[in-house]
This record gives C-alpha cells, structure tokens and sequence, in this order.
C-alpha cells in the first residue's frame, strides 16, 4: 500500500500519498509510462514497487487515448515489413525534416520504435501479421515509405485497455475521480538536467482535487508527496468549438504556463475532416472508396452537390473534371490533414476548403456512401476505370471494385462502419456530418530527450509534451506516445528512484503554495455567488474565438482582436470569477481560468510568429488579401505562402511573473551523429553513464 497520512494546513487536515512517482492521466502515454516505470524498478530489486508508483485520473476512459481514431488508426513505426529497408537514421529524417522539431528527439522516437511497437504486441495489441510472423504496413501521410499500421479504428482504445491490464497485474493504484489542480515546486540550482536552459525550479508534489469530498470542508484537496511527477493530460480539444477530441478534453496547458514551464510549437496544429456527432476523424478508407459529397441549408433542405462547382472549369473536358475530383478524394485519405501545399491546382486539400466554404455560409455538409460522384455541373459520369493511376492501382490492389462506396468500404474495412454502428449511427442506410475539425496538437512543453521539462523532476508526455514539429506522419504522434513514456521511466528508474521524503519535511516545504491553492479555492466560491459567466458560457466563448480566430484560416487582424479579447477575459475571471451552482463545483472555475490561461497563449504564439515573418504552413494558411488565389470561387481566402527558413528554429513561449506571455526562438538541433562502436556502448550502458548524458 502507498503509504498514507494526513498534514494540517492552517485548520484544515488533508490525506498525503507519499511515492517516488505521480504519472497524471489515464491514456496510452501516462500508462505505457508507468508500466515500464514499475517493471524497471521491479528489475533493480526493488520489492514494493508498486506502492512506488501511482496513477490519477479524472475518469479512466475518457481521455483522447481511449475515444478517438479514424478509418484504421495508424501507429507509424520503423519499417519492420517488405523489401524496402529502413534505419532508424532514416525515420528520424523523415520526422525531423517536417520541420520545426529537434534531431536528437527525433532519433530518440526512431531509436526506441520498434522496442515500443514490439512492447504493445506482448501486450496484447492485435496488430495485424501474416503466417510468417511479418506486422504489414502501408503507406500514410507525409510518409516516404509504408512504415505505418494499425489495430483498426480503436488501435489507441487497446493501447489504453493493454496497459491498464498490465498496471493491474503489477499492482499499481489507479486513483478514479481525481483532477490534477496544482503542481508544487522549490527552488532547484539548474544542475543536472541535460538539454535544458534557465531551469530554476523543481516539482516536489501534486494537488489533486478527489471529486467524491469537493464539497467537503478540505476542498477536496488531495497531497501528493512524490519526488517526480509525469503528466500526459492530452491536448486542449475543448479549446475548440469545432473539435474532433472527445468532450471535456483540455489538457493542462494553463496550469504547467503558472509554474513557469516553457511551451513551443503552439502554433502548430492539425484540421481536418472529421464527423461532428459522433466526433470521429474521417480519413483513410473513409475517402479511399471515393464517397460522395453534399450540402444542404440549416433544416436539411435544398440539397446541392457543391463539390462539382469547384472541379467543372479549367481541367478541359468533363471526363477530365471528373477524374480530379474523383481522384482528389481519393487522396484526401492518406494525404492528411488539411495542408497548404495541397491547396492550389485542385490538390486533395481544396476537398477540405470546399467544405468549410458551405459551413461558412451556413449550410451543412454530408459524406454519402451510398452513392458515388454525381454527374452535373460539367462532369462525366462517375467511373472507376476513369480514375488517376495512383487511385486506380490501390482500389484494383485492394480487389475494392464494388458498385458502391458502402460496398467498397465493407470489402477494404467493415470495422470502421462497425465502428459508427457502434457510435450509434448507421452510415450504411444514412449520411454523415462532417466539418473540418481541430485535430491534434503538433505543439506542447517543451521537453528534453528524457521526456523532461525545463521544471527538474517534472516530466511531460504524450500530447501534452508536443515533440512533433511542423508536418509530421499520420501515427507518428502514437509513436511519440509510447517512446516518451519510456524515456521518462528509464531515467526516473536509473536517476531519481529516490524514496519521497517524510510527510511532515514535505509539508514544511510545500505548506504555503498548499496553503495558496485553499485560498484560491474560497476565493472562487466567494466570488461565484456573483459572477455572471458559468463554466459551461466561458467554454463556449473560447472555442468560438479559437476556432474563428486560431483555427485553420487565421490573419493578423483576427489574431489581434481574440488576443485583445482572451486578455480581457483571462482579467475578467481573475477579477469575477465563474458562476457556480454548488461548492463542489469550484475546479470548474479553476479550469476555466486555466483555459483561458492555455489560449491566450496559443494565440499571441500564432501572431507572434507572422510577425517574424512565417506564412502558411502545417495544417493552417495565413490569410492575405495580395497572396496566392486558391480558386476563383474562394477569392475571399487567399493566403500568405510559407518562409521555409522558419522551420530551421523553433518558437517558444512562457508566462511570466509580469503575467505577460514571453518568447524566445531556438535554433532546430541536427539529427545527431550516432555512435555505434559497440565496445564504448556496453562499458557505459554497464556503468549507468548512459543516464548521465
């Protein structure tokens, strides 16, 4: 058992855990975490490792890791099938060159691929093999080389489920009901953290708020005296109004910016197609059996195929139109997500672009598998032998030559329809609603090639740590999920496997920033008797101002008024605080000051960065009115071309004591040389200097 006991905090007694280590968040990063977590420390002798190690959760099971995924979720790894070869060197080229991301993180992720692929099939994830034993792979977006695969549309949901079942045979505490609302700190001499400047603090504990006693006369409040903390919390998704990330997902960026963590790449993030309800990404498969498109008005009314306006001019003849547009679809499904490049010359993205121009006006837009491409507006009918050769060689590859979209989709992939049956929606009989949708996030904490924060002893990992840089390769982001989490265990069990110190050293130390979060607590409470914005009002109005001003179409002018704007709310809610119908609900007015915190953040981070020059990019175009035309029909979004030398550094933001966001820039750090000499390897790794680096 985790040792408990209790410490008074003015007149107030709180329960204290005391660990080695906190691993914050119940997805497939902070559980792959501390399931190697307790294995190396189980293999270094140590009998109670397990009363080591702790896991809390808001709730198990509702995270991004356990509810999201596509056509054929994609885990991308280092190619391990076929007759192409494949180095580590080579992945992590292939990652670094999207741009804005650090080689020796990149060669990190490629180094330990195949060790976390091959640790998720022991495991148990199913990921598919043939009769020889060879895991298949197939090729996704921004990927040279077929290094991708999948379990299906739930690959992350076994992920999760995999590892959670593994931290049960261990032993380990899974803590349900529990939001994160505090990290702890003391002053640290910035000695001993590789790869990371100006560190000046150290986590020393957690506050989690137990759910079950928020109305109770401790707030709640649970201490966590631990000597490291891991937090994979996720991405902001609640951040945006129109998101594909389960509801309620908004990850930690608010809380980690007040204790001073260093965030970069905020400006990068990923849109894309995705159905509105149910919240699924709709990609691969989904537009590889060439589905049709339609719109209609609010009430389902005056029903327009509004994707042939945007292909009848300028391809020569309708034959020709119709091939494009056949042909772009196709390509929307590994050609993702939305991306600039593929915006001009009737590219896969101008699919997106057409899309969002109907719900720009007002209108809704529909995916159809019961029908293909319909013939007007000076087009061909729609035929599968009138199909671009990179169209025509997969579905005829695929044997996937049905009349139908639904009958191509069954033949290629029936568990991503059973997928939607299972959402309760039946797409075999009905449409499906879909808009471009925030994504993912490419940005996060920065951390160094342990997984850490500029904070000693505090790790980030999964979305939340935002290792990614510009444009990376569909799955690669899963990838990142499970090398992180094992970086960070590796060095904690070799470097910081320290016992907690005793409760009542602890509470002398960490009694006032305790004692502040109390304060803030009955400051919120005595503020919601009066406060005029509920939690649920001030989400809404930041989703609105993210996803009109931060999404996908951004300009300079935007960004300056939902900056103005988050500041004045960020100041509002300071000063007024959230309307609260009970007690218990006060880490509701908390978080809403943290997201308002995270997206005034992501948002002088996107404007700061066209300032120094950067145009399109990623998974967004920066608007401008003397910049490259799109297509005539859309004159409205012309848009600023990319300043390529920008993905040679790296932008980042932190928040200061002045309550003012800063910045710096980075130059990217090369893919490094590795040294392979075997004899200079084993004398370290024998010796531990491999964790003194």
């Amino acid at each position: 058992m985790i040792p408990q006991s209790r410490i008074q905090v003015g007149k107030l007694s709180l329960p204290v855990y005391s660990l080695n280590t906190l691993v914050v968040g119940s997805g497939a990063a902070g559980l792959n975490c501390a399931d190697h977590l307790v294995r190396y420390m189980e293999q270094s002798g140590l009998s109670d490792a397990s009363d080591r190690v702790a896991v809390v959760t808001d709730r198990f099971g509702a995270g991004t890791s356990h509810n999201s995924g596509s056509d054929k979720q994609t885990y991308y790894r280092l190619g391990v099938c076929g007759d192409t070869s494949d180095t580590p060197l080579d992945l992590a080229h292939t990652l670094a060159d999207g741009g804005c991301m650090h080689g020796d993180i990149a060669l990190c992720e490629a180094e330990n691929s195949a060790r976390e692929f091959y640790h998720l099939v022991e495991n148990g994830v199913p990921f598919p093999h043939d009769g020889r034993g060879m895991f298949v792979g197939y090729k996704t977006d921004h990927d040279p080389r077929q290094r991708a695969t999948s379990a299906g549309p739930w690959t992350s949901r076994y992920m999760v489920r995999c590892a959670a079942e593994q931290l049960t045979r261990h032993g380990v505490t899974i803590f349900e009901g529990h939001e994160l609302v505090a990290l702890l700190t003391a002053p640290y001499d910035g000695s001993g953290i590789d790869g990371q400047e100006s560190v000046s603090r150290r986590c020393i504990g957690a506050l989690t708020v137990d759910r079950s006693a928020a109305g109770e006369s401790g707030y709640g409040l649970t201490v966590w005296n631990c000597r490291n903390v891991v937090v994979g919390t996720g991405g902001p998704g609640a951040m945006y109004q129109v998101s594909v990330y389960p509801h309620g997902q908004m990850g930690s960026h608010g809380l980690l910016f007040e204790i001073g963590c260093v965030a970069h790449n905020l400006t990068e993030s990923q849109f894309g197609l995705a159905s509105i309800n149910p919240r699924w990404n709709v990609s691969g498969t989904y537009q590889q059996v060439i589905p049709n498109y339609f719109s209609t008005d609010a009430s389902g009314g005056d029903k327009q195929f509004f994707m042939n306006r945007f292909f009848a001019d300028g391809l020569g003849s309708p034959e020709e139109a119709m091939r494009q547009l056949a042909s772009s679809v196709f390509l929307k499904g590994y050609q993702w997500p939305f991306d600039p490049d593929r915006c001009v010359k009737f590219g896969s993205s101008l699919i997106d672009l057409a899309v969002h121009s109907e719900v720009a006006q007002g209108r809704r837009v529909f995916m159809d598998f019961l029908n293909n491409l319909v013939a007007e507006e000076g087009l061909a009918e729609f035929r599968l032998d009138n199909l671009g050769s990179e169209a025509t060689q997969y579905l005829e590859r695929s044997r996937a030559l049905q009349a139908r979209p639904i009958d191509r989709l069954a033949h290629m992939n029936q568990p991503s329809i059973d997928l939607y049956a299972e959402l309760g929606l039946d797409i075999t009989t009905e449409p499906l609603e879909v808009a471009i949708c925030n994504q993912h996030s490419n940005g996060g904490f920065k951390v160094n090639r342990w997984w850490e924060t500029n904070v000693h002893r505090l790790f980030c990992v999964g979305e939340l740590a935002g290792t990614h840089g510009v444009k990376r390769p569909g799955g690669s982001a899963l990838n990142a999920t499970q090398v992180g989490g094992l970086r960070a265990a590796q060095y904690i069990a070799h470097r910081l496997a320290d016992d907690a110190p005793a409760a009542d050293a602890f509470a002398t130390g960490a009694q006032q920033q305790i004692r502040a979060t109390i304060d803030r607590a009955e400051r919120l409470l005595t503020l919601a008797e009066s406060a005029g914005k509920t939690p649920k009002q001030v989400e809404d109005e930041i989703g609105q101002r993210m996803s009109e001003k931060g999404g996908f179409l951004r300009s300079e002018r935007g960004l300056d008024e939902g900056i103005n704007q988050a500041e004045q709310l960020y100041h509002q809610l300071k000063q007024n605080g959230v309307k609260l119908d009970k007690p218990e609900q006060w880490p509701k007015a908390l978080r809403a000051e943290h997201m308002c915190l995270a997206h005034w953040g992501f948002l002088v981070a996107m404007r700061e960065r066209i300032e120094r020059g950067g145009g399109s990019r990623g998974s967004h175009l920066i608007l401008d009115p003397m910049g490259t035309l799109i297509h005539p029909l859309l004159p409205q979004w012309r848009f600023r071309p990319e300043d390529k030398a920008l993905r040679g550094v790296v932008l980042e933001v932190r928040w200061g004591d002045d309550e003012r966001f800063h910045f710096s820039v980075r130059s990217v750090r090369p893919v490094p040389h590795a040294d392979a000499w075997f004899e200079n390897t084993w004398s370290a790794y024998r010796s531990g200097a491999i964790y003194q680096d």
